[in-house]
This record gives structure tokens, C-alpha cells and sequence, in this order.
């Protein structure tokens, strides 16, 4: 007998992988939300998420080990944002360079030099 029919279990980590969007996610961890909070923040959660499970070694965990860690990343994060907006987590580089960056003066342009 060949190992290619025997059916493969599919990991939480792939299915969250191949999941189509951040309420498929919230689904497949069994975590509650708040559709309005989710709307707003959604790339942010998500991000925030990843941050986490790349700090994470799951070698030799067992599945469901696997799954509760990763609902428990999730649940901070969307706790992260329940708290506070996108904007005072800075999880997107974009948004921490806006505040790194020392502020430059504007140079002022007088509207008689426009033509």
C-alpha cells in the first residue's frame, strides 16, 4: 500500500495559513470578536498575530498544543486592538517611521512666488 492514499491530516498552522481572511481565522480558532473592531484592524491584528508565531517554536508539539498557543497569540492581539487604535500600536513600519523621524520644518512658500 502506497502512503499517497492514505488521507493526510491537514495542522492547525496550514489551515490558518490557507485561510482566506481574518474572520476565516477568529472561526478556525474558536475566538470571539467584534466584527467592528475587526473591520478597522484587521491587517493590524493579523500582523500583530504573526509577530507572535514567529517567536514561537512549535517542533514536537502536539496538535492540539499548537492550536490553543495560536488562539492564545490571537487573543492578544485582538485584545491589543480593543484597547487601542492601529494608530497607537504602530504594528506597520510605515506607522513607527511616522513618529522615529524627527519632524523637518516646512519650508514656507510665499503664494506670490507661484505663478
Amino acid at each position: 500500500m502506497s502512503m499517497s492514499n492514505v488521507p493526510q491530516r491537514v495542522g492547525i498552522l496550514d489551515r490558518l495559513n490557507n485561510a482566506s481572511s481574518a474572520e476565516e481565522i477568529f472561526a478556525l480558532l474558536g475566538v470571539d470578536y467584534d466584527p467592528k473592531i475587526v473591520n478597522v484592524a484587521r491587517l493590524h491584528i493579523l500582523k500583530r498575530m504573526g509577530q507572535h508565531l514567529a517567536k514561537e517554536q512549535f517542533a514536537g508539539a502536539a496538535e492540539a498544543e499548537i492550536a490553543a498557543r495560536c488562539k492564545a497569540m490571537l487573543e492578544q492581539a485582538y485584545a491589543d486592538f480593543v484597547a487601542s487604535s492601529p494608530i497607537d500600536q504602530r504594528v506597520f513600519k510605515v506607522l513607527k517611521d511616522a513618529v522615529a523621524e524627527p519632524k523637518r520644518p516646512t519650508a514656507f512658500v510665499p503664494l506670490s512666488t507661484l505663478k
